[in-house]
């Protein structure tokens, strides 16, 4: 990894760390403290699974920053099964949470598609990912979209917390934003947009109409009351 860009992925990883853990405290890392309802094995596992891959992500950059590609490469394996059950166990995840119809005050069969969305947001740049791990400019700024992407529902939280809302477009619109930081922070340190960062910004960007159009139709609806049957 050039010196120049260290900080860049540093600031990436830190970032993640830190909405991850804001977003999910109250009810899961320090829910002992807030009481919260108790969480289901399928949720647990979730967080598991999403909380590795976080520090997995922070792992991952400090091994390249450090010029331990050799291990960077070897972890990528435990990068790819961490990848998958995020994927699997989001699908799943989304699929209880509207049948117990969560969150509250939203249809739950149209956030659910918002949040299997996500999960196939994630599951697309990480599979463009590992097609191009072999050239690393576009690997790892693939990984940044897909962990940036992946942490929504901790975004999500976060936006409720402090405006009292819980809406897609807040949240949806929160993620763009710190997107758009990061993409702009590396382009002036590189003094060019990068492709992976450009085409990846562009599809996350374009995806989110697709999203609200797919979730209110009627096709959808029939979908997901077969999924929540």
């Amino acid at each position: 990894m050039k010196t120049i860009d260290r900080p860049f992925y540093a600031w990436a990883a830190a970032s993640a760390a830190t909405i991850a853990f804001a977003g999910f405290a109250r009810t899961y890392y320090l829910k002992a403290w807030f009481g919260t309802p108790d969480l289901t094995t399928l949720v647990h596992a979730h967080a598991v699974v999403m909380t590795l891959w976080v520090l997995l992500f922070i792992v991952q950059v400090w091994f390249v920053s450090a010029g331990r590609v050799d291990l960077h490469r070897r972890l990528g394996v435990a990068g790819v099964v961490l990848a998958t059950l995020i994927v699997v166990l989001g699908f799943f995840t989304a699929i209880a949470g509207a049948r117990r119809g969560i969150p509250a005050g939203v249809p739950p069969l149209m956030f659910m598609a918002i949040t299997l969305s996500v999960v196939l947001v994630f599951a697309i740049f990480i599979a463009a990912a590992l097609y191009y791990r072999k050239r690393s400019d576009y690997h790892k700024r693939l990984m940044v979209l897909a962990t940036l992407t992946v942490i929504q529902p901790a975004v999500a939280r976060i936006a409720a917390d402090v405006t009292g809302i819980f809406h897609p477009l807040l949240f949806f619109g929160l993620t763009d934003v710190m997107l758009l930081a990061f993409i702009a922070w590396d382009t002036v340190r590189n003094r060019r947009l990068h492709p992976a960062f450009g085409w990846g910004f562009l599809f996350f960007l374009l995806s989110q109409p697709a999203r609200f159009f797919i979730a209110g139709s009627g096709a959808w609806n029939d979908i997901a009351k077969w999924l929540t049957a």
